[in-house]
């Protein structure tokens, strides 16, 4: 099996952002919407990727946020990728000028798969997750990882609930691009452990070998 890229998401403080990076993430994933108990702002978020070093990409999130909001976030942030969890246009994810990736709510196991990849055809991705509809995401809940996504046209990433004694589990069965934690390395929410994370990217490249 190819190798399965990891994101670490939300990230509030400097220490935890390099402890990611010590750990091997890949990405970084930054909070900017309201709705969660993770949220930073551009300030803090500026201050955390000056510390990160090139070759990890920096990820922001956003649900349902105005354009005007988010344009200021990329004035102050350095900002690789766009990550949305709202019911945003696919017009709208790539009005930024980003790549960007769509979140799925996946809670409800109605969703079909193959007309959310019609609709966002130039995502960068579509990240799947287990919150249900309307839901901000990063409250742990899982989905069915028997779901087939071996047609879909773009990258997949799994989110919802992993940690370090399942995501191989997840792996083997969903074969996903990449996979994407929060909760799952926390002592509390917002509040990366290191030894957590280190425990779950050494599942995913154990995971990734097999």
């Amino acid at each position: 099996m190819s190798h399965v890229r990891t994101k670490i998401c939300g990230l509030c403080s400097v220490d935890d952002a390099r402890a990611a990076v010590t750990a091997g993430a890949d990405a970084l994933g930054f909070v900017f919407t309201s709705r969660s108990s993770r949220r930073v702002d551009a300030r803090q978020a500026a201050e955390m990727t000056a510390h990160i070093g090139p070759f990890v990409s920096r990820v922001a999130l956003f649900m349902d946020d105005d354009a005007t909001m988010i344009d200021r976030v990329l004035e102050t942030v350095a900002i690789d990728v766009l990550q949305f969890h709202g019911s945003e246009s696919a017009a709208f994810c790539r009005s930024f000028g980003k790549p960007y990736m769509k979140a799925l709510a996946m809670g409800e196991g109605t969703l079909s798969l193959a007309d959310s990849a019609a609709d966002y055809p130039d995502a960068a991705a579509l990240l799947l997750d287990g919150h249900r509809a309307g839901q901000a995401g990063g409250l742990g809940q899982t989905f069915d990882w028997q779901t087939d996504i071996s047609a879909l046209p773009m990258p997949v990433v799994a989110a919802g609930g992993l940690h370090a004694d399942n995501v191989g589990e997840a792996i083997a069965a969903l074969r996903p691009y990449a996979v994407d934690v929060s909760s799952g390395v926390e002592t509390a929410p917002g509040r990366k452990s290191a030894e957590k994370m280190h425990a779950f990217i050494d599942a995913v490249q154990k995971a990734g070998q097999s």
